[in-house]
């Protein structure tokens, strides 16, 4: 019985510490992307390369598994563990970001 319990609370002392963050990234123009709201101002002094980098940071950071060829060489996928994007739990700040970052993209005509 002590056995049984004693794997639940590692189990779920494992789940804890997959699920949360590994660490924010700040940048010198935009901001810390998971404690700053973005500003299109700050966006806007990014080219397309470095938005998406931005971005793409911003699931990394939080455990997504890149599928595509550029995001896993640029990234890797080390100690990723979800694999659907629309399945990464980001904060009020990174979901804010993510969408401001895809709308200048979209204004830049970044692909």
């Amino acid at each position: 019985m002590i056995r049984r319990a004693a794997l639940s609370v590692l189990a779920a002392a494992a789940l804890a510490a997959s699920t949360v963050p590994a660490f924010a990234n700040c940048y010198e123009i935009i901001g810390c992307d998971d404690s700053q709201r973005f500003t299109p101002a700050g966006l806007r002094q990014l080219g397309c390369q470095q938005l998406w980098e931005v971005r793409n940071m911003i699931y990394k950071q939080n455990g997504y598994c890149f599928a595509t060829p550029r995001a896993i060489a640029t990234f890797g996928n080390e100690g990723c563990f979800i694999t659907s994007q629309s399945a990464v739990r980001l904060n009020a700040h990174e979901r804010f970001n993510v969408k401001a970052i895809q709308k200048m993209e979209a204004r830049k005509g970044c692909r």
